[in-house]
């Protein structure tokens, strides 16, 4: 099977910038790739639909609760602190339990990439600056600069109606960048270095899946490389 067809899980580093073969500095920024290990390999005729499972993150067991720990127990494997599944169009019969994700061969011809991660919270925030509301009248007295103003019509409906933009938790939700660009991946370092906006601070774990390999449209390769 395609290794490309399979996710990577790593973690952000930072930012820091390069020169590329015309001199010029590029602003990249650097994911640490993990130990990302087989746990699971699920077929369609045992389990109605391919996929696998990948384990990263080192831990230790008490920081795992006794249903997570069973997993890994069970398989002989160390424990792990971060746990996905990644459907794939076929039955991955050659790949093992036990066995780690080829980082090398998932970035080899690779251009492009999507990335999923939690986005930086920035708290509670007020209707202009969570919507770009428009704010009132700066006059003296005015006491409306950057309120809400009306919620909706008193006697009809008398509610307020579903969907209303009003102050709320601003960021901290999970988001996927597509399309970020593959600068290089190192594998001495297991450092990969990416042109383009990827979710979260540093220190935040990420999910990395080659952009336009899907298994539901596993034919189109062509997409991952344009």
């Amino acid at each position: 099977m395609d290794q490309k067809e399979l996710g990577l899980l790593g973690k952000k580093l930072g930012m820091t910038q390069i020169f590329d073969d015309k001199g010029l500095v590029v602003a990249v920024t650097a994911i640490l790739i993990a130990e990302n290990v087989i746990t699971e390999v699920k077929t369609k005729e045992k389990h109605g639909y391919s996929s696998v499972q990948l384990a990263a993150f080192k831990t230790k067991e008490k920081a795992l609760n006794k249903p997570t720990l069973g997993q890994f127990k069970t398989k002989n494997l160390e424990a792990f602190r971060k746990l996905i599944e990644v459907r794939t169009s076929e039955d991955a019969s050659d790949l093992k339990v036990g066995d780690e994700v080829n980082a090398e061969e998932f970035f080899k011809d690779l251009e492009k990439v999507d990335i999923t991660g939690t986005s930086i919270g920035k708290g509670f925030q007020g209707f202009v600056k969570a919507h770009n509301g428009r704010i009132g009248r700066k006059s003296h007295g005015s006491k409306s600069k950057r309120q809400i103003g009306s919620l909706g019509a008193g006697t009809t409906p008398g509610r307020v109606l579903p969907g209303k933009r009003m102050p709320t938790m601003l960021g901290n939700e999970t988001v996927t960048t597509q399309k970020v660009k593959v600068v290089s991946y190192s594998p001495e370092t297991k450092v990969l270095l990416v042109k383009g906006p990827v979710p979260g601070k540093p220190g935040a774990q990420l999910k990395i899946k080659a952009y336009g390999i899907k298994a539901w449209n596993f034919k189109n390769k062509a997409l991952a490389a344009k």
